[in-house]
């Protein structure tokens, strides 16, 4: 009996370690998400945001750095011209590039002097870049003020009271970018864009003192290397550079090498997959020599455009809707292709 006693005391105690070691893993059949309760984004736990990751950008050299001063790459999308695709200037689009696009930066193009532009309507074109700001600043990513403008250098005054309430409103933010002219045409670097330049940089820096700074170059923003040996006097600034990639080929690219290799820092602010004109053949080959030179440099970037305008560079199908929820059928060949690039690429 004593025997029979003992022997049935051995397999309680391997039965109950047996027990206690299986609590401990959990089964294949239970959804991680019941019992992860850290929260975070779609469960992972994690609540860091790119500006708690990167914090204050700064040009040093010829790249952009983080609070670390190591170089940063950001990519995202911009939205179209402000008054004629408002639609998409809202909390719920720019939310949904954060999170389902994984956008760690977003572009507001405020049209200027083009029909019902700012110029013609100043208060409702500002209030749809506010919105498009505060909402960048809620999911914690960058965000560039475009002054969408192809003659700013004729409406200076304009764009310095602009941008001077934008400083004073949101420069002690992390996450304001101010891009001061989008695309200037056939005019002097040293002459026009220059000065235009260091006066509105003037009125910024009297209320945000540190925050980035772009300044368009000549030619769309193409002429980079003009700047070379002519910088603006400024403790944190960097040059755009536009291209669309089945227009723009290998010469662009040596013309912004040659800028890169005399230290100009050179943020994308807009370009596409297609043609200069937004519209016709998509350059696959084109589209991802271009990607690669930009990843090689650490040259940040914005594609053209958050829109449902019927042309190739548009990211969204006709009648897609302006709060976000776009499925893959209602996004467009080259939405599709810079959504991948965003995903695959961004932390």
């Amino acid at each position: 009996m004593r025997v029979i006693t003992g022997i049935i005391a051995v397999f309680l105690i391997i039965s109950i370690i047996t027990s206690c070691e299986s609590d401990s893993d959990m089964p294949e059949d239970i959804d991680q998400s019941e019992v992860d309760e850290t929260g975070g984004d779609e469960g992972t736990g994690d609540t860091t945001s790119t500006i708690d990751s990167f914090g204050l950008l700064q040009a040093s050299g010829n790249k952009i750095v983080d609070k670390n001063n190591n170089p940063v790459q950001l990519r995202g999308m911009s939205l179209f011209w402000s008054q004629w695709m408002g639609q998409y200037y809202t909390k719920e689009a720019i939310s949904w590039l954060k999170k389902d696009w994984k956008c760690n930066i977003v572009r507001a193009a405020m049209g200027v002097e083009d029909t019902d532009g700012y110029l013609s309507n100043k208060e409702t074109e500002k209030q749809k870049v506010y919105t498009v700001i505060d909402a960048a600043i809620e999911e914690g990513i960058y965000v560039i003020v475009d002054w969408h403008s192809h003659h700013a250098e004729d409406h200076l005054e304009e764009a310095k009271a602009f941008f001077s309430e934008v400083a004073q409103k949101y420069g002690n933010t992390q996450n304001i970018i101010y891009e001061i002219y989008n695309e200037p045409l056939n005019v002097s670097w040293k002459d026009v864009l220059k000065p235009y330049h260091e006066q509105v940089i003037a009125e910024i820096r009297k209320h945000d003192p540190d925050n980035l700074i772009i300044c368009g170059t000549r030619t769309w923003s193409q002429d980079v290397d003009e700047v070379i040996g002519n910088t603006i006097n400024d403790i944190n600034v960097a040059y755009t550079l536009h291209y669309y990639a089945a227009t723009h080929k290998q010469f662009l690219r040596d013309k912004a090498q040659k800028a890169l290799d005399n230290g100009i820092p050179l943020f994308v602010t807009e370009y596409g997959v297609t043609e200069a004109s937004g519209n016709g053949f998509i350059d696959t080959n084109e589209a991802r020599a271009w990607w690669d030179f930009m990843d090689q440099n650490k040259i940040s970037w914005c594609n053209w455009s958050i829109a449902d305008k019927e042309e190739a560079s548009a990211a969204l199908k006709p009648n897609a809707s302006g709060t976000g929820g776009w499925t893959e059928d209602q996004i467009t060949i080259s939405g599709t292709m810079v959504r991948e690039e965003i995903k695959t690429k961004n932390p």
